[in-house]
């Protein structure tokens, strides 16, 4: 006949191990956390930047091309005076499909993340990324009516969040082709706004 001792026979009636429950907390206030705050999707964030990047790398003679179109629609811009005098449906053409489509994604990633202007252009072409023609993302890059100041300094402050770096690293990565592709002169505002 079995001899009931009256000592606890499962695990779980065991006394409560405080380092465990200290631990347990730890890890409930690490899963409750905002996504943003977590470390991981800043990493990833990162990581798609220089998949971009890499992607983007290989072609070196179509990094010329978006300026070129730039300075196209810098011209047509000049030429806005002109253009008042006719009449209203002269003025604002209708946008292809493929133009509008390709704002609507630009405009969904600068509110997401941000990007220079050249950044955004091989993000929207690139046939890793969305895939448009060149003509439609340098469209979108020229309509988004983004701060380009303002994205390159949230990409130095989610640089520097994730990593530690140097002024001149900072602004090196920033202006990068295999970068980020801000403008010096961005990439300079924006490090002297968080050093």
């Amino acid at each position: 006949m079995a001899v009931h001792t009256g000592t606890p026979q499962h695990p779980s009636e065991s006394p409560r191990n405080p380092k465990a429950e200290a631990k347990a907390a730890k890890a409930y206030a690490k899963a409750t956390r905002p996504w943003y705050k977590k470390k991981r999707w800043w990493a990833a964030g990162l990581l798609l930047i220089i998949i971009i990047a890499a992607a983007g790398g290989g072609a070196g003679s179509d990094d010329s091309k978006p300026t070129a179109s730039a300075n196209t629609s810098q011209v047509s811009q000049s030429e806005k005076p002109a253009a008042q005098e006719k009449p209203a449906a002269e003025k604002k053409p209708e946008m292809t499909s493929g133009q509008k489509n390709a704002l609507n994604a630009g405009r969904n990633y600068i509110e997401t993340m941000p990007f220079s202007k050249a950044g955004l252009i091989r993000q929207l072409s690139s046939s890793a990324g969305d895939g448009y023609s060149k003509a439609d993302a340098t469209f979108a890059a020229n309509h988004v009516d983004a701060d380009w100041n303002k994205e390159a300094v949230e990409a130095a402050k989610n640089y520097l969040d994730t990593m530690p770096m140097s002024k001149d690293a900072l602004i090196q990565q920033l202006s990068s082709s295999a970068g980020d592709k801000y403008t010096q002169a961005q990439a300079r505002y924006a490090a002297s706004k968080v050093y």
